[in-house]
């Protein structure tokens, strides 16, 4: 275990500072390797006018967390359990188990306070072979990692509060496209303004949701336009009605699965800690105030919903269940035309939060010498932010906004992407609990999570992984119009796929060619992290 590989490559860079001689190094393999001289050399210093605080930290978590799942996914949840008191049983359970997650992540964040996220975990943790883990990791976060759902979803609320129809058309895309070009384009040109405008959508949607809380408090006491529907009435008792209740195992599953990607994006804040203030003084406290504020909201949210829309009308709501909830309180005008125009605005915030830490990622991978063409996608030019990152996270997405058509085939790629998280997060929590409990090497971060947390979050994310695998109880193979067991199938075929890259990337190709290239990473005498690539002759022994 002991220091990671970039964690060693900065002690033996900071001893020899020039590196301007050839030299001679062994790889893991076997193989010899010549060294040259510096082919590039990257500076990457941020002033801290540019950093994150803890407002910054707290509104990059809030972006990604709250999105459409909010204002749509309390229909289907409660569809499967039929029960009041169950829905917001469930709902509350999802933040435990997200809570969870965040101490998993946060003592590694106090451990290796760099940006990546699970990239520097999952190098720490599984050092051999050297870099699979990473480029498994990889695979899913460049492949999967667009913004291409909420993109679509911005296109697709504004065009409905305009009057059309709320579908998925290649008009909704067009509006889609030019919503993360303009995210793109903002933290690549002006990143300072990035920063200012995800944290004003952050201020906007907890002001959302809190009206729609408050809005829910009135209605309990009798300020609607409908009838009471008294839900609260036994709202334990499971039910069957009109759409709703007399789900098995497997729909109370899915409605859990749904529930924890609600709260999906709380890890948002570790993909970046290289550009935040004071980073763990900072995640320590912004990290636990996001998630305790987005699962207060939740449950009230939620709460407010079943205050003022019938069981029946809100398990078949589907679309979206906060436009019902607006209509049956303030009337039709309020539920057809302000409520878009918020979730429009909420979706943006979540394409500028994810388009800015994904862009981290990439370009950590591109420090690396991961990627075909990492100088580029490693490089601070032209604006000292992550420009060519971001292109490369832009590029995916237009490729998952454009390409498919309408309909299941384009919502099993937008919903694919969180489903290989769940594994990347066992290996991760697995790893925390050998990390706690070895002899080789000390690991006090100065925050230790309890071993029953960590086995809960490692136990959450493997039923998450295997519940897909699982057939529908009702029998519906093929309910979206692809075998249900495609999903999870293709999902693990991604990080499959990370693995034979790797072996391509790091074994075949640089014999075929001759030569590899190979990153250098220092901190060097003003605390500015250097990344110098070096072109690499590979002479294999025989």
């Amino acid at each position: 275990m002991g220091h990671s590989d970039t964690e060693e490559a900065g002690i033996k860079g900071s001893n020899d500072h020039v590196h301007d001689k050839a030299i001679h190094q062994t790889d893991i393999d076997g193989s010899s390797a010549v060294v040259g001289e510096i082919q590039e050399e990257n500076k990457y210093a941020y002033d801290d006018s540019r950093k994150l605080g803890i407002t910054g930290a707290v509104f990059l978590i809030l972006n990604k967390m709250i999105g459409t799942g909010i204002f749509s996914t309390p229909s289907s949840i409660f569809a499967a359990t039929g029960s009041v008191g169950v829905s917001l049983m469930l709902w509350v359970i999802g933040g435990f188990l997200t809570f969870c997650g965040l101490s998993v992540w946060l003592e590694f964040g106090l451990a290796i306070p760099r940006s990546g996220g699970e990239k520097n975990y999952l190098e720490h943790i599984y050092r051999h072979p050297k870099y699979l883990a990473t480029c498994v990791l990889a695979s899913q976060m460049i492949l999967l990692g667009f913004s291409s759902g909420n993109s679509l979803a911005f296109g697709r609320y504004i065009l409905y509060a305009a009057g059309n129809e709320l579908e998925d058309t290649y008009k909704a895309r067009g509006v889609g496209v030019a919503c993360v070009t303009f995210a793109v384009i903002l933290h690549a040109v002006a990143p300072k303004w990035g920063i200012r405008l995800f944290n004003a959508l952050g201020v906007f949607k907890v002001g959302v949701l809190l009206f729609i809380v408050f809005s829910g408090f009135a209605a309990l006491a009798g300020r609607r336009l409908v009838e009471d529907p008294r839900n609260f009435d036994n709202a334990f008792a499971l039910e069957e009605g009109d759409g709703y209740g007399g789900g098995g195992a497997y729909e109370y599953s899915n409605a859990l699965l749904n529930i924890v990607y609600s709260y999906k994006g709380w890890e948002n804040a570790n993909y970046v800690l290289g550009e935040i203030k004071d980073p763990r003084r900072t995640l320590t406290i912004a990290a636990p105030l996001a998630v305790g504020g987005v699962t207060i909201l939740y449950v009230l949210a939620n709460v407010a919903y079943f205050a003022a829309i019938p069981k029946s009308a809100l398990a078949k709501s589907e679309v979206i269940v906060a436009a019902l909830f607006f209509r049956n309180v303030f009337g039709d005008s309020a539920g057809a035309n302000v409520l878009p125009v918020f979730v429009a605005l909420s979706n943006l915030g979540n394409v500028l939060a994810v388009s800015f830490a994904h862009a981290r990622l990439n370009q950590e991978l591109g420090k690396e010498g991961l990627l075909p063409g990492s100088r580029f996608w490693g490089s601070n030019k032209p604006f000292n932010s992550p420009a060519a990152a971001l292109f490369l996270h832009w590029i995916v997405t237009m490729i998952v906004l454009l390409a498919p058509p309408p309909g299941p085939a384009y919502n099993f790629i937008v919903s694919l992407y969180t489903y290989p998280g769940a594994w990347i997060s066992i290996f991760v929590a697995a790893g925390l609990i050998y990390l706690q409990y070895q002899k080789k090497e000390v690991w006090n971060p100065g925050w230790r999570t309890w071993l029953p947390v960590t086995i809960i979050f490692l136990l959450c994310n493997a039923f998450l992984a295997i519940v897909p695998f699982i057939p529908p109880s009702n029998g519906d193979f093929w309910g979206d119009g692809y075998p249900y067991y495609v999903f999870p199938v293709v999902g693990v075929g991604v990080l499959i796929f990370g693995g034979i890259y790797w072996a391509l990337w790091t074994k075949f190709w640089p014999v075929v060619r001759g030569h590899k290239l190979v990153a250098e990473r220092i901190i060097d005498e003003e605390g500015v992290e250097v990344v110098r690539y070096r072109k690499v002759k590979v002479v294999k022994h025989v």
